[in-house]
């Protein structure tokens, strides 16, 4: 019988195969896979060719979507054919490889007959299950997908790579539950898994299982070793209940209910060894609603309407797309994928000579994608798009166009917080001068442009530049919008941080004062803008001995943060650890360790017991403990958190140094030095390790700074001895200062960096500050007392930044 070959538009790379999975709810699977199907069909105007394979031979059912009902082979055929071949070749060809063995079957049995077009407005084909006769379930009982696999091991991946060469998509509908055809069509074919669960513990846990084990193979299996991208897709959502669905994403400890998100971020952060990863912006666009078309088993329009609004599968399934055609992760935000889509199609049509039209637009997307990393604490990555956004802005809108002005302004900042100063400074003054020269002195560009540069001098320790340059900001908003105008409050708050790092605390608080107090008139005693200003105030104050009152103030931001963004929100969090610090200085360990402990369960409740905020949590509630005395206690609850960094992030990563370094001081602290100097060579030798290899331990680590900066970081960690061991060097030095000022002075030296650690009591610190600059002091040296005092100058200022979130004094 004569066959109409099938004529495919042409791919210009080789396809990817994806399975859709759901360990229940084989509807719902075959619903998403024909949907998505469609949709993939009909893009690049209808010319992008797909292919559906049904291999859920015990319940087939994706023909019915597209209304196919003739008599044709499919699935269960092919393979036999495939079968009978490779007994041919057994009986009567010379021993082959697999490899060789599986394509000289698949060249021999064609594999157009089997397959059939659906749909002729685009290019989307269906391999069907089988030929539906009379003895079509006894022939899918009798298959044996194991011997075929025995037979020849390479056949099936072979089988997807041939499938993959003719068509851009093969989209292969797994059986549910677990079986041979399961692991074949979750291991053996895919690139990528949408894996389907709906809203019960048996369904997520059967998924799961699955997912451990393809990843596991492919790892094991040298000829496997192929990547696995898992889309993990929540079906049958309430969206009318949002109380239940919430619930059921995020848990409810209280009734003792383990939600979906955390465990999907606990297996995709072991299967592919992360540190950590957030599937907040995934899962917000892709839950499955339940509706009449996902319960019947309906299928989209072939003409699919553009216009659904958010509560349609048309717009669920396009959501999901974004991050399966291209192969992107799931936990990567939606704004950055669609930003990484912009970027790389206006890519291909630069390099096809189009310039302008599509440059333009790119250098926009590309500092929006800055902008998003550097919010993500990306720096390196938000660096590279703010460079090559300024190049091609200034190439194609010349340098004093104000969208170039911009991505230089970005830079800069950037710069400036990684501390690239030099870079940063020579990138201020140009802008300043630009500005200056096209808008004049007093204009808010150049008024920016200038509290940029201010900074940055401060950074520097320029401070004698810096101090009138912000005096003059100051004065120039006063005089063009008045004394209580949002920016000139942002212009003083920036020159009390100045103030504060040169060296007079006193004259920095009058200007927070003033800050808060009309920022409070003009904002509201609880905007944003006035709780930063009061957090940066009440740190100031437990910086100058006024505790009582830094608790005061301190405590109206938890108050207000609780109210407005709930008590699990991050910047309640950071308030609450702000709380602690200052309590500390107060000497009321028992009101910190109350704080600690509540953040560690909150932690625990929100982000899960292995995520790494967590177990910061649990490292600072560890060190209160042996400040307590509670040395027991420290050391089980740092010895958890060994245990958890070693599996989670591996033996050599920097977080997991430090904490053996926590517990090494807290042995040494309970008279077991034996096992504190066996933990602390550990340490030294994975630093060394770590400086020796000058790269990134583990992925996506590069995102975190180089090495050498972490490592640097290390050796600070590790300088801070425990409570108990500081105190008696500090004691040490008190009776060798008076006795031996050689000694004194060496052991000045040593303890300088560790009194300024992340763990010391600021009343232990305040004590080893004033001691060491009494020693340096009393010797006469100038130069070891200004240096030191700089180093307090930055820690403090740091510590400053750090608790008001991060933010940038100039951004205040």
């Amino acid at each position: 019988m004569e066959m109409t070959r099938i004529t495919l538009p042409p791919i210009t790379a080789a396809g990817e195969v994806t399975t859709f999975y759901s360990f229940e709810s084989g509807t719902a699977r075959s619903v998403a896979l024909s949907n998505m199907a469609v949709l993939l069909a009909g893009r690049n105007n209808a010319t992008v060719p797909v292919l559906m394979i049904d291999w859920d031979t015990e319940s087939p059912g994706l023909h019915h979507y597209f209304d196919q009902h003739d008599d044709r082979p499919g699935l269960l055929e092919y393979f036999e054919a495939c079968r009978d071949h490779i007994e041919l070749l057994a009986r009567t060809a010379a021993p082959l490889s697999d490899v060789k063995m599986a394509r000289q079957v698949l060249e021999a049995v064609d594999w157009e007959p089997y397959v059939e077009r659906v749909d002729h407005s685009r290019p989307l084909y269906l391999m069907r299950a089988g030929r539906f006769d009379d003895r079509y379930g006894e022939r899918a009982d009798r298959v044996d997908w194991d011997g075929l696999f025995a037979a020849c091991p390479a056949l099936f991946r072979c089988f997807a790579d041939h499938l993959a060469r003719r068509f851009r998509h093969v989209l292969v509908d797994a059986r549910s539950g677990r079986s041979a055809a399961v692991s074949i069509c979750t291991t053996l074919l895919p690139r990528k898994l949408v894996a389907l669960f709906t809203p019960n513990q048996r369904s997520l846990e059967g998924l799961a299982g699955v997912v451990t084990r393809s990843i596991e193979y492919r790892c094991s299996h040298e000829e496997a070793q192929r990547p696995l991208l898992v889309y993990p897709l929540p079906c049958s959502i309430d969206s009318a209940d949002c109380a239940r669905r919430l619930q059921w994403r995020r848990g409810d400890p209280q009734k003792g209910l383990a939600g979906y998100q955390p465990a999907l971020e606990k297996l995709l952060r072991e299967s592919y060894g992360l540190a950590q990863l957030s599937l907040d912006s995934y899962l917000d666009e892709v839950q499955l609603q339940q509706t009449n078309a996902m319960s019947s088993g309906d299928h989209l329009s072939v003409r699919a309407d553009p216009e659904g609004d958010r509560f349609s599968l048309t717009r669920t399934f396009e959501t999901l797309l974004d991050w399966v055609a291209d192969g992107h992760f799931p936990w990567q935000s939606h704004a950055e994928v669609g930003l990484l889509t912009n970027i790389s199609a206006a890519r291909l049509l630069s390099a096809d000579g189009i310039s302008t039209a599509v440059s333009v637009p790119l250098a926009a997307d590309l500092k929006r994608l800055g902008d998003l990393y550097r919010r993500q604490g990306r720096e390196r990555q938000a660096q590279q798009c703010y460079e090559e956004s300024t190049r091609l802005r200034q190439r194609l809108l010349g340098e004093d166009h104000a969208d170039t002005r911009l991505s230089r302004s970005c830079l800069a900042d950037l710069l400036r917080k990684v501390g690239k100063l030099d870079e940063a400074k020579f990138l201020y003054e140009q802008l300043a001068d630009d500005c200056q020269r096209l808008f004049g002195a007093d204009h808010p560009d150049t008024l920016a442009a200038q509290s940029g540069l201010a900074a940055t001098l401060a950074q520097l320790g320029d401070f004698a530049a810096a101090l009138p340059l912000h005096e003059q900001i100051v004065e120039a908003w006063d005089k063009l919008s008045g004394p209580d105008h949002v920016m000139t409050l942002a212009s003083i708050a920036a020159q009390a941080d100045t103030i504060i790092s040169s060296g007079n605390p006193e004259r920095g608080r009058f200007l927070y004062e003033r800050v808060r107090f009309g920022r409070e008139r003009l904002l509201g005693s609880e905007h944003e803008d006035t709780l930063r200003s009061t957090e940066r105030l009440s740190l100031l104050l437990c910086q100058l001995g006024e505790t009582a009152q830094a608790i005061k103030l301190q405590e109206s931001v938890v108050r207000a943060r609780e109210r407005h963004a709930g008590a699990e929100h991050r910047y309640t969090v950071q308030a609450r650890e702000a709380l602690a610090e200052i309590l500390a200085v107060r000497g009321d360990l028992d009101a910190v360790l109350a704080i600690q402990e509540t953040l560690v369960r909150s932690h625990k409740l929100r982000l899960g017991a292995e995520h790494p905020d967590t177990l910061s949590a649990q490292l600072r509630l560890s060190s209160t403990l042996g400040e307590k005395g509670y040395l027991d206690a420290a050391r089980s609850l740092q010895e958890h958190v060994v245990n958890l960094h070693e599996r989670i992030l591996g033996m050599d990563d920097i977080e997991t140094l430090y904490s053996k370094k926590l517990l090494s001081e807290t042995l040494s602290s309970q008279g077991n030095t034996s096992a504190a100097r066996t933990l602390s060579e550990t340490v030294q030798k994975g630093n060394d390790r770590l400086r020796h290899i000058g790269m990134a331990s583990g992925p996506h680590e590069s995102d975190r700074g180089e090495l050498g900066t972490k490592a640097a970081i290390l050796e600070v960690r590790g300088a801070a001895a425990s409570p108990k061991s500081l105190a008696q060097e500090l004691d040490k030095l008190k009776d060798l200062k008076l006795h031996s000022p050689r000694e004194a002075r060496e052991l000045a030296d040593s303890l300088s960096p560790m009194v300024l650690g992340p763990n010391v009591a600021t009343p232990l610190r305040r004590k080893g500050v004033k001691m060491i600059k009494e020693v340096y002091m009393h010797q006469g040296d100038k130069d070891a007392l200004l240096a030191f005092g700089e180093a307090v100058q930055s820690f403090f200022e740091e510590a400053l930044l750090e608790a008001a979130g991060g933010k940038q004094a100039g951004g205040q």
